[in-house]
């Protein structure tokens, strides 16, 4: 750098740090742009709700979340977002809650800890592809509110069922 370019910002340079956090900004805003708009539309046209729609409802739309944000940006089609959130949502339609001594966290914690390993391989099962697919997220949805509806209440977070009934307490 010369005197006369002594002036110039480390902005300027597209590796300096204030460039990379402004970039890493940029992609987060993205994530949660492409995760409230799978969120939203899960708890529009199906439920998010333990008790009142499909279950566990809070850990698969954090799942659809997940693996739909982290990949959202500038080279990413809107098709691979999509896809991702079907791919982690499918395979998990039907799920019970059932938890053990009373406590939600039993099973549910590890189960959404399992989620977020799926979701992160959904996403990049997605972006092997080009967003064309078989099952829409549309589909998955519906089918969630239709499962959720059938479902017997007593796994749904009520420790009536499943796990719940089957765990001896010592």
């Amino acid at each position: 750098m010369t005197a006369d370019n002594s002036s110039e910002t480390s902005s300027d340079d597209p590796a300096s740090p204030e460039a990379c956090a402004a970039r890493r900004r940029a992609l987060v805003h993205d994530f949660l742009l492409a995760a409230t708009a799978i969120g939203a539309l899960i708890k529009t046209n199906a439920s998010i709700a333990e008790r009142g729609g499909w279950l566990p409802g809070r850990g698969r739309v954090g799942l659809g979340n997940g693996d739909g944000g982290p990949r959202a940006g500038p080279r990413r089609h809107p098709q691979q977002v999509e896809n991702a959130a079907e791919i982690a949502m499918e395979h998990s339609l039907g799920l019970t809650c059932d938890p053990v001594a009373g406590l939600v966290q039993v099973p549910c914690i590890e189960r959404n800890a399992i989620a977020a390993v799926k979701a992160i391989n959904a996403a990049r099962m997605a972006l092997w592809g080009d967003g064309k697919h078989t099952v829409s997220l549309d589909v998955v949805i519906e089918t969630m509110r239709q499962t959720g509806n059938d479902m017997l209440s007593k796994y749904k977070e009520t420790s009536e069922g499943g796990l719940a009934v089957n765990v001896v307490e010592c």
